[in-house]
């Protein structure tokens, strides 16, 4: 075996993951195969059993099985139709403002954030839907894609969110109250992405022109009526998951289950229901669940051995030396979440940091809640900020050649909604009730 200190150690393994990366490996094999053959290097042959305990703990986890359920239930919201009666309501609601189908996208986006909690449903949907009617109107295409992917991108933190129960398991926090603790951040990013597109659209009208007056003479009466069918149906299905969850009636693992049956009840009642589109979302059930779990054991086996060759030590003094104290620490860590959002894949940056992070949280005087939720929310840029950037991926993967996006366009989209995000932490942090009001007011299960 091969002698090598802990500060070498972490060199050689977080070095191993960046050019594997960079080569273009798939993100499970690179930090599954630095963590085997480092620990094989190192451990010898019980290294696998090391790795067995930890994939038999991972695949045991009983909230971990929130996660197929979860995804069945967005996938199923997004075949049934909902999103675009949704739309629809609000289309005619705010189509008379300056701006008013960006402030639709994202209020659509936040409301699917509730019922989805899948960045490629949210972001996918917001732009069949969202991007040709704005597109038609005149608006400009970095408005238009910048509020397509910064209001997607909310359904990975406005509960029931898979990041928040892949999160809950790893840093021994209860998954319930990060989703009551999300809810508040999430709605502020909504606020605040809302608010800069209408300031924006009142300066340079010419960004975002209201709709004609012809367009909206509908009554008011069908206005209503048209808003009103929109909105129930996810209100029916937020409460079928974070109400039971809220009042302490279920787990999230049993409310994921609520939820995926009354998403099932949705597209029945839409007459979406069919073989087809049963078999679409289990099939995209099984996909997506299946690479968040290979990535998680992958990332598992990779804190598994960095941890038993003594790295943990090494960050959690690194960090615990920070200038300018427990701020200086704070500030350390959020910005290695966002570097590294750069690179990696959100589900790795969780499944790899918060292990080695989250011991260190109450030394230095955190809420290890609001703590949670913090990173979450810094883990929004990393859905936005290049080359990894999945939700530019998926709004460019559904571009037609006659809408004329280029990548730059969404590029430049995106830059004013991720200041907002870091506006948004630095909000949470001047006042951290925003986070930790709701989950105190929980009934307990």
């Amino acid at each position: 075996m091969v002698e090598m200190s802990p500060e070498l150690v972490v060199l050689v393994m977080f070095a191993g993951v960046f050019i594997g990366i960079l080569l273009g490996y798939p993100l499970p094999f690179v930090v599954g195969g630095v963590a085997m053959f480092l620990g094989w290097v190192v451990i010898g042959p019980p290294v696998f059993t090391l790795l067995r305990l930890r994939l038999w703990d991972m695949m045991s986890s009983y909230i971990l099985l929130a996660i197929p359920l979860f995804v069945f239930m967005g996938s199923m919201v997004e075949k049934s139709g909902s999103a675009e009666r949704l739309y629809s309501g609000l289309y005619l609601s705010f189509g008379k403002v300056r701006g008013g189908l960006a402030i639709t996208t994202v209020l659509v986006g936040t409301v699917l954030a509730a019922c989805v909690g899948i960045i490629a449903a949210s972001v996918i949907t917001l732009g069949l839907i969202g991007v040709p009617s704005m597109l038609k109107r005149g608006y400009n295409k970095e408005l238009i894609c910048g509020s397509v992917c910064a209001g997607g991108s909310l359904g990975i933190l406005i509960p029931p969110s898979i990041m928040l129960v892949i999160y809950g398991p790893m840093a021994a926090i209860s998954v319930g109250k990060l989703f009551m603790g999300a809810f508040g951040p999430g709605l502020l990013l909504s606020g605040l992405y809302v608010s800069y597109i209408a300031v924006r659209s009142w300066l340079k009208p010419s960004l975002a022109p209201p709709v004609s007056a012809e367009e909206r003479a509908v009554p008011l009466r069908r206005k209503l009526f048209i808003l009103v069918t929109g909105m129930v149906p996810p209100f029916f299905l937020v409460l079928s998951v974070l109400g039971v969850i809220f009042f302490g009636i279920a787990a999230p693992t049993e409310a994921a289950a609520c939820g995926a049956f009354a998403a099932t009840l949705l597209a029945l009642a839409y007459r979406r229901l069919n073989w087809e589109t049963l078999k679409a979302v289990m099939l995209e059930t099984v996909r997506v669940a299946t690479m968040a779990l290979l990535i998680g054991w992958s990332a598992s086996m990779f804190t598994g051995v960095f941890l038993r060759l003594g790295g943990g030590e090494v960050i959690a003094n690194m960090v615990m030396a920070a200038p300018f104290g427990k701020w200086g620490a704070f500030a350390l860590i959020m910005l290695v979440v966002f570097a590294l959002g750069f690179l990696v894949d959100w589900i790795a940056i969780v499944f790899i940091i918060v292990p080695l992070v989250a011991p260190i949280v109450p030394e230095l005087g955190f809420d290890p809640l609001w703590f949670a939720i913090m990173v979450c929310v810094n883990l929004q840029m990393a859905l936005m900020t290049p080359p990894m950037a999945p939700a530019i991926f998926f709004l460019k993967g559904i571009t037609k050649p006659e809408w004329g996006i280029e990548t730059g366009h969404i590029i430049r989209g995106i830059i004013p909604f991720v200041i907002f995000i870091i506006v948004g932490l630095a909000i949470c942090i001047a006042f951290p009730d925003i986070i930790m009001w709701l989950p105190h007011q929980m009934i307990k299960f």
